[in-house]
């Protein structure tokens, strides 16, 4: 097998790319689960400083 036929073969190979793709689609996940948590964390603290609020005839 020579050099360039061996070069060939590797331009041709998708495996890698196909991890890397998969990688990025987990990041992306990981990044909008980050993003909803932190959103949602701040809506819940507004949230419960309003029943204590409540809860406290204020």
């Amino acid at each position: 097998m020579t050099k360039l036929s061996r070069f060939t073969a590797l331009l041709r190979d998708e495996q890698g790319a196909t991890a890397i793709e998969y990688g990025l689609v987990a990041a992306l996940i990981a990044v909008a689960a980050i993003i909803a948590f932190q959103t949602l964390g701040l809506n819940l603290v507004d949230v419960f400083n309003s029943i204590t609020e409540a809860m406290a005839g204020g």
